[in-house]
Formats: C-alpha cells, structure tokens, sequence
C-alpha cells in the first residue's frame, strides 16, 4: 500500500538546520526499511494556483485553495504494510519534522 504523509507548516516558523537534519535521518531510515518511495518539500503557498476547467471553464487565479497561516510545506510518499504500519511511520515524521502531517492512503 502506497500512503502520502503532507507536511503541515506555518509561515510564521521556518524550519530549523536541526530539523533538516532530523528529516534527512529520517529519510534514510525510510529508505533502509524499505518504505521510501519519495519526498520532497513545495513552494510556499503564494506560488500556488488554482485552476478550474471542468466543462471548459478556463478559470485561474494565483494563490492557495486554502486561507490562512498554515499550508503544506512538503510531502513523503511511502510504502506500508498496512494503515497501522503507515500511521506509526507517520508519528516519526511528525517527530522528525517536528510538524504535524496528514496522513492518506492512496486509493487503487
């Protein structure tokens, strides 16, 4: 099973070199266990846009879906056994980036 773990943020608190250091152990650790299949951090939400063409709308505007100080900073793809499994890698992320996640399973 494939889940994705989002990285919630604040643009109020940047990440530390500690934390970064912390989330590349991290990373290792997932690749040394099997489950990495990939990560990476996004842009802040003002690079972000949303675009709308269902039925040939054409519509586009700048700016995140979502309003206020919080937004997602990055992301792990991962691979699990089980929800569980998932849920236990995603309280060492969480630890790791000293962040909360979100957590989801991909759907098949």
């Amino acid at each position: 099973m494939h889940f994705i773990m989002f990285v919630i943020d604040d643009t109020q608190h940047p990440a530390t070199g500690d934390e970064m250091v912390a989330i590349d152990a991290f990373n290792d650790q997932l690749r040394a266990e099997h489950h990495w299949v990939m990560a990476a951090g996004i842009a802040r939400p003002e690079s972000a846009h949303v675009i709308d063409n269902r039925a040939g709308r054409g519509q586009q505007r700048p700016g995140s879906l979502f309003a206020g100080t919080e937004h997602y900073s990055g992301f792990w793809i991962i691979a699990a056994e089980s929800t569980e499994q998932a849920l236990a890698l995603a309280a060492r992320g969480s630890q790791a980036c000293n962040r909360r996640v979100e957590l989801r399973p991909f759907l098949r």
